[in-house]
C-alpha cells in the first residue's frame, strides 16, 4: 500500500470513527446558560477574601456583613460550596467543570476586546471576530451561530431554538439574519407560550420593576419568563444568559454580585430539577455553564474587564449531561479556549459538518 492510500484509508477511517460517535450521541436537547463576567475566582474559591470586607466594594451595605458571615469559611473548597451549594454538591459532581486556574486548568478567550458582545459571539459562532466586532455596539452578528445552523440542519421552526437574555443586545449576537430563531431579550414581552397567566404577569412586572437601566432587565424576569417557555414550548436549544453578575460588578458593589451568584445557584436548581423530571428532556439533554469573559483578581481591578485588564481572558465552562463523564473538577488539563464552546455543542448534538469557518475544536474532556 503506497503512503498516500495508506493515509487516505486512515483519514477514511477517522471520519467513519467520528460519524460513529456522533450517531450514537445520547444528547437530543442542549441548554446553555450563561452568567455575564462571572470571574472562575469567585466560581472556584467562593466568597473573595479580599473583597469580603472593603467598604467600596459594597460590603458594609445593609445586609452585607450577615452575607459575609454566611459564605465565609477558611476553606476555598467550603467558601464555594456555601456560595454555589447545587452546582458544585449536584451539578460539578455529575460532569465537567474547566477553569480552575490555580489547579493547572485553564480556559481562554481568544477575542482581544474582552467584553461582553465579543465574548458571546465568540462562544456561539466558534471563532473571534475582531475585524467585525469590536464591542458592544449594536450591529448583527455577521456570521450565523451555532444556534441557527442547529435549526437549518434539524429543519426546525424557529420556535424550537430559543434565546433569553437579560441583556438587549442579544437581538443582534445570538443570529445574523434576524427572525431566524425566537429572541426575548431586554425590556420585552414574551410573546410564547400564548395565553399563559404567568407569562403575562412577568412580561407585565419586568417593566414596572426597573433595573439599572434600559439595556437590560432583572435576571429574575428572564428566568422566569425562559422557564416558562422551556415547559410549554420544549425547544431543542435553549439559550438563557444572565447579566446582574456582571452590572453588578461594574458598580461596584460585591454583595450584589454575590447575591446574583446566589441567584444564579437556585436557577440551575430549578432548571435542571425540571429537567430531569421531565420526560422529554431527561436523560437526552446537556446542559453548558460559562462566562463571557474574566475580570481583574486585584483590589483596583476586580470590577473591570477589557483588553487592557490582566485575566479578562480567563474563563470557566461546565458541562453535565448523558455524553460528558462525571469527572467533576478537572486539573492539569490542556488549555481550552472560549471558540470552543461552539463545536463542542455541534459535537454533542451529534451535528457533523455544514458550519464552515469554526476555529476552535469540540472539548476533549467533556466527552466520552
Amino acid at each position: 500500500m503506497t503512503r498516500r492510500r495508506f493515509l487516505a484509508t486512515c483519514g477514511a477511517a477517522a471520519a467513519l470513527a467520528s460519524a460513529g460517535a456522533a450517531q450514537q450521541r445520547k444528547t437530543k436537547n442542549l441548554i446553555l446558560v450563561t452568567a455575564d463576567g462571572l470571574r472562575w475566582q469567585d466560581l472556584f474559591t467562593g466568597i473573595d477574601p479580599l473583597l469580603m470586607n472593603q467598604k467600596d466594594a459594597g460590603m458594609t451595605e445593609t445586609g452585607a456583613p450577615e452575607l459575609r458571615d454566611l459564605l465565609w469559611k477558611p476553606d476555598p473548597g467550603e467558601r464555594r460550596l456555601a456560595l454555589l451549594p447545587y452546582f458544585w454538591g449536584t451539578l460539578a459532581p455529575s460532569g465537567v467543570v474547566l477553569g480552575n486556574v490555580t489547579k493547572g486548568s485553564s480556559v481562554q478567550v481568544t477575542n482581544r476586546y474582552r467584553v461582553s458582545y465579543p465574548g458571546y459571539s465568540e462562544m456561539l459562532t466558534g471563532r473571534a471576530q475582531d475585524d467585525a466586532i469590536r464591542g458592544n455596539d449594536a450591529v448583527q452578528n455577521p456570521t450565523p451561530s451555532f444556534l441557527q445552523a442547529v435549526k437549518e440542519q434539524w429543519k426546525l421552526p424557529k420556535e424550537k431554538v430559543a434565546v433569553f437574555g437579560s441583556w438587549d443586545m442579544f437581538h443582534y449576537i445570538a443570529e445574523s439574519r434576524s427572525g431566524e430563531i425566537f429572541i426575548n431579550a431586554g425590556y420585552e414581552a414574551s410573546t410564547l407560550p400564548a395565553d399563559n397567566p404567568r407569562v403575562a404577569e412577568l412580561n407585565k412586572l419586568q417593566l414596572q420593576a426597573r433595573y439599572m437601566d434600559d439595556s437590560a432587565r432583572h435576571d429574575a424576569f428572564t428566568f422566569g419568563l425562559a422557564m416558562e417557555y422551556l415547559k410549554s414550548v420544549q425547544p431543542r436549544v435553549l439559550f438563557i444568559a444572565f447579566d446582574e453578575t456582571d452590572d453588578w460588578a461594574h458598580a461596584r458593589r460585591y454583595d450584589q454580585v454575590l447575591r446574583s451568584i446566589q441567584f444564579l445557584d437556585g436557577a440551575l436548581r430549578e432548571l435542571w430539577t425540571w429537567v430531569q423530571s421531565s420526560h422529554a428532556y431527561r436523560d437526552a439533554t446537556t446542559l453548558i455553564v460559562t462566562c463571557d469573559h474574566g475580570r481583574g483578581g486585584t483590589l483596583d481591578d476586580w470590577h473591570s474587564h477589557g483588553k487592557d485588564t490582566q485575566g479578562a481572558d480567563q474563563i470557566w465552562i461546565a458541562v453535565i449531561g448523558p455524553d460528558t463523564p462525571a469527572r467533576g473538577e478537572a486539573v492539569n488539563t490542556d488549555t481550552v479556549h472560549q471558540r470552543d464552546i461552539a463545536p463542542t455543542a455541534l459535537e454533542l448534538l451529534g451535528i457533523d459538518g455544514g458550519y464552515s469557518g469554526v476555529l476552535g475544536k469540540p472539548i476533549a474532556a467533556v466527552l466520552r
